[in-house]
């Protein structure tokens, strides 16, 4: 599998939204020892992001090393509120791109942070799509996941999280930086019996790592796929091993987003429905809530979770990191829950339902997508993917 180094030996735990994900989270900050890193894309002042600073500050006048970094767009509030108080307990808080004063139109300028990760100690580890922030508030809570990592596997998501807190101080005070200590990070090494594998998303030599995970998985699946992604707008690739997959006989589920948060993005994906769906895939939108997750899986063996979305945003421009995780137990445990999700918050997308909608619906929705492509062909990212091949049939009378 391209990009994925499997180690055995990790135990990981599945944490299901908010309510799992911060007491989990927060035990771990105030059990620590000697170090914790923290990578958000979100990091709100909100109460949960209040509870978080402060365990963090604890953490810090006890005197451990505590390193925050949060991303210049999404968190950009973050240093000017909770991070001033923050470094002035003594941790360090970093921004990664720092949004200017005033707009300028640059193509960096859309290769955010949208990780989420934390590293506590060096021995417990937190991958997901989880932001720091209060999920089950008004108006409508988020549906996500994250996982508790120990074992071999913390020490590649330790030495990710540490090299990108040394680049972005290199690109802060153009010049390197001085290495970090190494501290004695040996982990657990026989945590449990899962093997996994920690996968990032990189502007240099990790960019296509995550999708090819997905890609090698589709075209080994054999009796069920099972997709829940938060923005959905795949290139033609990944549209390709859908329909593949089913082709070959294999059931193949996603569920999406059925609010709207973000209109372009929101009818852009409507827009390739009729094209999945004619392929034999089924289609799912989730109304109890805003979906936010991003994990799949294969075969009840294969899963990944993480903070990538399926859309040109996160395959070709962010930092984005995924766990990948060989086992039926936890598997097993990923697809129940989102077969709970299905039946019990999301309604299924019909081709009768497609043919209903009227020709300016259609419209809207091409139109969504093309103005996507447009957008993607002014920055030159992801020409070859959604330029370069013809994309799904425009909307018509026969739907």
């Amino acid at each position: 599998m391209s990009g994925a180094d499997f180690l055995p030996g990790n135990r990981l735990d599945l944490l299901k939204n908010g309510a799992e994900y911060f007491p989990a989270l927060l035990a771990a900050i105030e059990a620590a020892s000697s170090e914790i890193h923290l990578e958000t894309y979100i990091f709100n002042a909100d109460a949960t992001g209040r509870r978080i600073v402060a365990a963090l500050a604890a953490a810090a006048r006890r005197g451990v090393v505590v390193r925050v970094l949060v991303d210049g767009f999404g968190a950009r509030d973050f240093p000017h509120e909770l991070g001033r108080s923050l470094a002035a307990s003594g941790a360090a808080v970093e921004v990664y791109r720092a949004e200017p004063a005033r707009l300028k139109l640059r193509r960096h300028r859309l290769r955010r942070l949208h990780r989420k990760l934390a590293v506590i100690d060096g021995r417990i580890a937190f991958v997901g799509g989880i932001n720091v922030i209060d999920d089950a508030s008004h108006p409508a809570p988020r549906f996500d996941y994250a996982v508790r990592v120990a074992g071999p596997l913390v020490a590649t998501i330790h030495a990710s999280v540490r090299h990108l807190w040394r680049l972005v101080g290199w690109a802060k005070l153009q010049r390197r930086p001085p290495s970090l200590p190494l501290g004695d990070w040996s982990g657990e090494p026989l945590a449990g019996t899962m093997s996994a594998a920690f996968l990032i998303r990189d502007n240099l030599r990790h960019r296509r790592d995550i999708e090819d995970a997905y890609l090698a998985a589709l075209g080994a699946a054999r009796s069920e796929v099972l997709l829940a992604n938060a923005y959905f707008l795949p290139g033609w690739r990944f549209r390709h091993a859908l329909r593949e997959a089913a082709a070959r006989g294999v059931a193949v589920t996603i569920l999406l987003q059925g609010r709207v948060e973000y209109a372009l993005l929101h009818y852009a994906t409507q827009a390739l429905y009729r094209n999945l769906l004619d392929g034999g895939v089924r289609i799912f939108e989730y109304h109890a809530g805003f979906l936010h997750a991003k994990v799949a899986v294969v075969d009840d063996c294969w899963a990944t979770v993480g903070s990538s979305n399926i859309d040109p945003f996160s395959l070709l421009l962010a930092r984005e990191g995924n766990v990948v995780v060989q086992d039926v137990a936890f598997a097993t445990q990923l697809r129940v829950s989102l077969q709970q999700a299905l039946a019990n918050g999301a309604t299924e997308v019909a081709l009768p339902d497609l043919r209903r909608r009227s020709l300016l619906g259609r419209a809207v929705r091409w139109a969504a997508y093309g103005l996507v492509r447009l957008l993607l062909g002014i920055t030159r990212y992801g020409a070859s993917e959604y330029k370069a091949h013809p994309p799904p049939a425009p909307p018509s009378r026969e739907g």
